[in-house]
């Protein structure tokens, strides 16, 4: 079998399956499957495909048909222009989080103490490290999730320090200058309409904040309030719906609060300053 036919073979069973842009998955499975790049598919698709590469891509076809993202099954997903590792310990970084990165590129001060809460791939905390050329530290209260940050990291030669904590509970008060997360924030109660490869795939402790959704980021504002510095910065990504109760639960203490749309228009980022005094 060629190339170009197994390209072929392959969309055609992801469309049947109604898998999203069955074309390209099949490009990145096959590709993944021979150790090319993409493009390679295009330059040689005469080329036999060998009875090993034939394996892994019928395996790699087989769990996208079962659901699994095809990052999951590639272990791969680009954020903010670089390559990172991902795996079902933690959630595939999103285009979205973008927006988080990009607010706090600006807070991030030469000589300040930043915190990432809930770290997963390390793909903020790395990001803001290389873009800032400062250090960055980072927690998560799962090992595994901590472990994947960590190869992220040496891969990538980020100036991170992880850290196992739950949210920001084991910072000294007073310590911290900017603190960003993208915390769980989806409602238990929408976990049956989620799509397939989040529900089944995505790791819950990532994804699922509580019975509102709003679980996390009540704790996340409690311990800011704390481990802050006076006029230190907190940034959170924002669910959906999620704008106008995380707002209501800052105090007077916050100020310069300040709200962050995506591309389509939605309410993506909340940042707030601690008040100086």
């Amino acid at each position: 079998m060629t190339l170009h036919t197994a390209l072929l073979q392959g969309a055609k069973l992801l469309e049947e399956a109604c898998i999203a842009a069955p074309r390209l998955t099949a490009e990145v499975l096959l590709s993944h499957a021979i150790g090319r790049e993409r493009v390679y598919l295009y330059a040689h698709p005469e080329e036999e495909l060998t009875e090993v590469g034939w394996i892994h891509y019928g395996r790699y076809l087989h769990q996208r048909l079962d659901g699994m993202p095809t990052q999951y099954i590639t272990r791969s997903q680009e954020f903010y222009g670089r390559d990172f590792t991902v795996s079902s310990d933690v959630l595939i970084p999103r285009p979205e989080t973008e927006h988080l990165v990009e607010a706090a590129i600006v807070k991030i001060r030469p000589g300040d103490t930043a915190v990432d809460v809930g770290t997963g791939s390390g793909a903020i905390a790395i990001t803001l490290a290389l873009e800032r050329g400062v250090p960055i530290i980072a927690t998560d209260i799962s090992f595994a999730a901590l472990a994947v940050a960590a190869g992220n990291a040496r891969r990538l030669n980020a100036p991170v320090t992880l850290v196992a904590c739950d949210l920001a509970g084991c910072f000294r008060p007073r310590s911290i200058d900017v603190l960003v997360s993208n915390p769980p924030y989806v409602p238990r109660t929408d976990q049956p309409a989620l799509q397939r490869e989040v529900r089944d795939y995505e790791p819950h402790v990532a994804l699922f904040a509580g019975p509102t959704g709003l679980e996390i980021y009540e704790r996340l504002i409690d311990e800011a309030r704390m481990v802050l510095r006076p006029g230190g910065w907190m940034l959170f990504e924002l669910g959906y719906n999620s704008l106008d109760p995380v707002r209501a639960m800052l105090g007077s203490e916050w100020r310069d609060v300040e709200v962050r749309s995506d591309l389509a228009g939605l309410p993506r980022v909340l940042e707030a300053r601690l008040a100086a005094t």
